[in-house]
């Protein structure tokens, strides 16, 4: 019954066949698309977080997490070889696992893409609020800022910048490549201007004890990391248009992922080194959950010394160190990069949505076009506002463990798919083959559920919750009008003209 109702494979690539791609794409640019893909919200925002989980420890954290990226990727480059269409990890599970499950993969995704834009909102404001009261020296209350788990009541600047780029969406906005490559020009410009300052004022005894909470708070902090690494599926959904795929997707995925995790690793020593990252712990010497009213009110307590208490650990760290307008400077750079990020995100979520309501799964309203933006408003709108609700509540840390609960279920799903396709479809043309898959798919599947499991419990219940509801919905309400059980199996791509898609991933 799981794997009865499929979507036929020849039918979905008779879409990708309408809308070929020049292979112009080598080794070097799909390592730069990689890496503008990859660097972006978490190394900016998670920091603080994982310092409170593992300490100096981190950076093994960077390492394992990019580790399973990578396989993960490996598996993600073939799929998205085969199937170069919208709909990512849904569409290949559709046509290899049948409906039930690439329905879950599509729930899941929803959460992915809607609380990481959440997430990114909320790191967009710490960095922005941070640059407005250090250059113009006024305080801004804590209150409007702040999430009642971190010790205010609402974050209305990150609710802003949500709404804003739900307008941006509604409206139709075609986001050029150019700027695109402008933002992550700033992004890494400012990474490594903190790397060229940070570094040379290290201390190695800030090091020592390298993991305070052993290697269990290693791994908590390697799911949380995770958030700072998905992106790579940009280069995966370059197949299409790469050279010689066997060879240069490969160089593209790891290549990419290799030297964002020696950036990472650079940040974290200079964090890590110059100002110390050891948890805050209460009287009895715990260390505080992050993300938790215990820690806000045990950062007020020390005057938020201490790098896990800032919204905006970068800049902080500059400032510490002697460079205030240099930390303003990363402000702004965050606040110039991120917002670009949010927009990629929740186009995602609407093209998703969008290719599961094409698919009679969810309401036909939520592919309504608007008349005259041409963009779908409706599911828009609806995302917009979520987004602007998780964005205003919820601490960054939290949002993004949820995310990527979602994400690590849809890596594992893919990797899951990749094997089971070698196996029922062997002749099928694949442009970039897996090496080893029996080796690397499996060992995919046990870091997906290895990071899943070192994620904190709060994110886990609610990804179980989330994944009940979703059943629910699937066997009240979607099963009885998907075309695929009704056996309408025609495909057509959405007709959304004024947005292009821009760049996936990106966190």
């Amino acid at each position: 019954m799981i794997f009865g109702r499929r979507k036929p494979l020849d039918a979905i690539l008779a879409t990708a066949e309408k809308k070929s791609l020049t292979r112009s794409l080598g080794a070097f640019q799909l390592t730069m698309l990689g890496i503008g893909a990859v660097i972006g919200t978490g190394i900016f925002v998670l920091t603080a977080e994982a310092a409170q989980k593992a300490g100096p420890g981190m950076m093994l954290s960077f390492i394992i997490a990019g580790a399973v990226c990578a396989v993960a990727a490996l598996c993600y480059a073939e799929m998205a070889s085969m199937v170069p269409v919208s709909g990512s990890a849904y569409t290949y599970s559709y046509a290899v696992m049948g409906e039930l499950l690439a329905w879950m993969v599509g729930w899941a995704l929803i959460l992915e893409y809607a609380v990481a834009a959440g997430a990114v909102s909320v790191g967009w404001s710490g960095y922005v609020v941070g640059l407005i009261e250090n250059a113009f020296a006024i305080d801004i209350p804590d209150t409007l800022v702040l999430g009642p788990y971190d010790g205010g009541l609402i974050n209305l600047p990150a609710m802003f910048i949500a709404g804003l780029v739900t307008l941006l969406l509604v409206i139709g906005t075609k986001e050029s490549a150019t700027v695109n490559a402008i933002l992550v020009a700033v992004k890494v410009a400012a990474l490594t201007l903190f790397v060229i300052l940070a570094l040379p004022v290290m201390n190695m005894e800030n090091f020592t004890p390298f993991q305070p909470l052993g290697f269990a708070g290693v791994s908590a902090a390697a799911a949380s990391i995770f958030f700072a690494y998905v992106g790579f599926d940009a280069v995966s959904t370059a197949a299409e248009e790469t050279k010689n795929p066997q060879r240069n997707m490969p160089i593209g995925l790891i290549g990419s992922l290799a030297i964002c995790t020696l950036f990472y690793l650079l940040v974290a020593a200079g964090v890590i080194g110059s100002v110390g990252a050891q948890p805050v712990t209460d009287a009895a010497g715990t260390a505080l959950e992050p993300g938790s009213r215990e820690l806000s009110a045990q950062c007020a307590a020390i005057g938020e010394q201490a790098v896990t208490c800032s919204k905006e650990a970068l800049a902080w760290t500059l400032r510490e160190i002697g460079w205030p307008q240099i930390g303003n400077l990363i402000g702004l750079a965050a606040g110039l990069a991120l917002p670009s990020v949010i927009l990629m995100m929740m186009f995602g979520q609407t093209r998703i949505f969008f290719v599961m309501s094409r698919d009679g799964l969810l309401p036909q309203a939520f592919s309504k076009i608007h008349p005259k933006f041409n963009t779908p408003h409706v599911i828009t709108i609806i995302t917009g506002i979520a987004v602007a609700l998780f964005a205003a509540f919820f601490p960054v840390g939290q949002l993004a463990n949820i995310s990527n609960s979602g994400t690590l279920f849809a890596f594992a799903a893919v990797s899951i798919a990749v094997m089971l396709l070698r196996r029922t479809d062997p002749d099928r043309k694949r442009p970039f083959r897996t090496p080893a898959v029996y080796v690397i798919a499996p060992i995919s599947i046990l870091g997906c559920i290895y990071l899943f499991f070192s994620l904190d419990e709060k994110s886990k219940q609610l990804f179980l919750i989330w994944a009940v509801i979703g059943l629910a919905v699937y066997f009240l309400y979607s099963r009885s009008r998907s075309h695929v059980g009704r056996g309408l199996t025609e495909v057509h791509e959405p007709e959304i003209h004024d947005i292009d898609p821009p760049v996936p991933g990106t966190h």
